[in-house]
């Protein structure tokens, strides 16, 4: 097998932590000794092992390790986290060569694993699947390149550009546009993410849970910006089925699992880096209209989702604007979904 086919490997065993090792990156290992696969292993849960760890404890003749090959999907960490260096444990077993797809943007690591196995004279090599080892997990490197979580976009639109009906006060619940199909797929779409994010008049008309219901996975934390604190705490979104941070300029606060945070301005870029201290990592833009605008016209996202369904509105409020080329288009059911994805 070639180092490719090795690495391949470890992307394939990385996401199958998809959903339990966030904020921590997804990782796979694997041993190789006389072009013989011994050993292999993935990062499984946040605070657990770490995939160099859980593929050397799979190997059943640990002697085997001594001048082994070990491909791993991104550098191996040099510092005390909740876990020791696994740096340290391939020199403690006397590895003779290490292939890593890509550096860790953590300042923590950044390259520090790398000299430290160069300087107990482990052969290291680096860059096979850069690419693809990267895009795996574009969310961490998003955070700590860019210092923000990383923002995808998604709203359902009908064939003539509506996102919702025009309403009367009286009038709540979710105008559907999405197939039932479609439905399901955004609950998946929503268990990747650590986050996601709606305005004030998405809680009072549609009254959205924001959970992964129709999935198995973890609900991710529910953001709500409400500047003047509008919306009543008999809402979906005060529920205990997940955390939920609520953005406003009137006061900071704790209940439960309900956070007030005070910011001078609801804008894109004060939300972006309270999430950002918040350790959260990516985020998704649920709506509504306004609340998606603001991210594109702020140029603060990086791949999005519009879901158009089989039907006309004819008047209503007006879906948000890209303004770009496509990267992808197909079709779901009843339903067309356009994916686009922002250059940097």
């Amino acid at each position: 097998m070639k180092p490719q086919d090795y690495m391949q490997r470890c992307l394939d065993l990385a996401i199958l932590g998809q959903q339990t090792v966030a904020p921590n990156p997804m990782v796979g290992c694997v041993i190789v000794r006389n072009e013989q696969v011994i050993g292999e292993g993935y990062h499984q849960t946040f605070g657990g092992p770490h995939a160099e760890v859980v593929a050397i404890s799979s190997v059943s003749d640990p002697s085997l390790l001594e001048g082994s090959t070990v491909y791993v999907s991104l550098e191996p960490c040099s510092h005390f986290g909740k876990t020791p260096p696994c740096s340290n444990l391939l020199i403690e077993k006397k590895v003779a060569r290490v292939v890593i797809a890509c550096k860790d943007p953590n300042p923590k690591v950044a390259g520090k694993g790398i000299e430290r196995l160069q300087k107990a004279g482990i052969e290291v090599e680096i860059g096979v699947l850069e690419v693809a080892a990267k895009q795996l997990n574009k969310r961490f490197f998003c955070f700590h390149e860019k210092q923000r979580p990383y923002v995808t976009l998604k709203w359902a639109q009908t064939k003539d550009g509506f996102l919702d009906r025009m309403r009367g006060t009286d009038q709540k619940g979710i105008n559907w546009i999405s197939s039932e199909e479609s439905r399901s797929l955004v609950h998946h779409w929503r268990s990747q993410e650590m986050s996601i994010l709606v305005g004030k008049q998405t809680a009072l008309n549609d009254n959205p849970s924001l959970t992964v219901r129709e999935v198995s996975g973890k609900n991710p934390t529910r953001i709500l910006i409400d500047s003047q604190l509008q919306v009543q705490n008999d809402i979906s979104l005060f529920s205990e089925d997940a955390p939920t941070l609520i953005f406003n300029r009137i006061k900071n606060d704790r209940k439960g699992n309900i956070e007030w945070i005070k910011i001078q301005e609801t804008a894109t870029k004060n939300i972006l880096e309270e999430l950002y201290k918040r350790g959260i990592h990516s985020v998704m833009v649920e709506g509504g209209s306004r609340t998606l605008q603001y991210f594109i016209i702020d140029n603060v996202w990086d791949e999005a989702y519009v879901l158009v369904g089989d039907l006309y509105f004819g008047e209503g409020i007006k879906a948000p604007v890209l303004n770009r080329v496509p990267t992808n288009v197909h079709s779901f059911g009843t339903d067309q979904i356009y994916y686009f994805k922002r250059r940097t």
